[in-house]
């Protein structure tokens, strides 16, 4: 059966796999908009985070014998303790600049993160087993679905609606969205705004390393396996509004559908499809789709 001459099999299953992009899409992207929107901070060593927490789960597992499940617990845990040391020693001399400055420092972290690692490993990818509870693939007639990608989108959505919760709906996110807009007063009514400030930001790197390990499986585990993509999450968290976390869970899963049907329709701008939107998207609304207009 075809739609417009393109075949319905061939474009539902590319649907599925723009969803598990959308996936990764989101959950870096909602780590970058808790950053940004809490902090002011333009975090380019996101996607540094990502691949050491790939790269931590794969240490685990090759020199410890650590699987799967324990390693998307502590490589994220290993992960947000370098982001508290980071934070306090570099990040937090930064608020009171301009975001130029945190992108340049952080751009600098990133770079040296990734020479540390590649010295150290090469720029060779590293394979990382799927876990023997989610090998196999669930039958829907029109393709195979491997069930590890379909918890990728599961555990992904769960991370979302989390996170989400956390900061919109918690006593806690209402002290931190506080911060954000009169730390001084926040401050004086007892809360321990550095504190919550250091926390923000290694929760942001506990989501990216979570990305990684979840990502370990279907990527090489390489150096370099986060440069690419945090550019295109850059890109995610401006359609969907610097700072919003509801802009950038949408767009993530939104784009990454996007960018599957265009790899039917037109593959050769499967690539720049991303780039497309955002350029359309802030020529119409130059804050995102969900933008705060304040």
């Amino acid at each position: 059966m075809t739609i417009f001459g393109i075949s319905v099999v061939l474009l539902l299953s590319q649907l599925l796999l723009g969803l598990i992009n959308g996936a990764f899409y989101a959950v870096l992207s909602l780590g970058l908009s808790v950053i940004f929107g809490t902090l002011g901070i333009i975090n380019f060593a996101h996607g540094a985070l990502f691949m050491m927490g790939a790269f931590i789960a794969w240490m685990l597992l090759e020199w410890l014998g650590i699987g799967y499940w324990p390693a998307i617990v502590l490589s994220p845990l290993i992960v947000g303790a370098f982001a508290l040391v980071l934070e306090q020693v570099l990040i937090r001399r930064l608020y009171k600049l301009d975001h130029v400055y945190a992108f340049l420092l952080t751009f600098g972290v990133a770079m040296m993160i990734e020479s540390l690692f590649q010295n150290a490993f090469g720029s060779a990818g590293k394979p990382y087993a799927v876990p023997p509870s989610l090998r196999g693939a669930l039958d829907l007639d029109f393709m195979f679905l491997p069930y590890y990608r379909l918890w990728i989108v599961v555990a992904s959505l769960v991370l979302c609606v989390v996170t989400w919760f956390a900061i919109e709906r918690t006593s806690l996110g209402a002290k931190l969205r506080a911060a954000t807009e009169n730390a001084p007063i926040v401050q004086a009514l007892g809360v321990n705004v550095p504190r919550m400030m250091t926390l923000t930001y290694a929760g942001g790197a506990v989501l990216a390393a979570i990305a990684g390990v979840l990502a370990a499986p279907i990527y090489s585990v390489s150096p370099h396996m986060g440069t690419d993509l945090v550019i295109v999450v850059f890109a995610v968290v401006v359609i969907g509004g610097m700072g919003s976390i509801k802009g950038s869970v949408i767009a993530g899963f939104g784009l990454g559908i996007i960018e599957g049907i265009t790899r039917v329709v037109y593959p050769e701008s499967s690539s720049t499809v991303i780039f497309l939107v955002m350029a359309i998207v802030l020529l119409v609304r130059p804050r995102g789709l969900f933008g705060r207009t304040s």
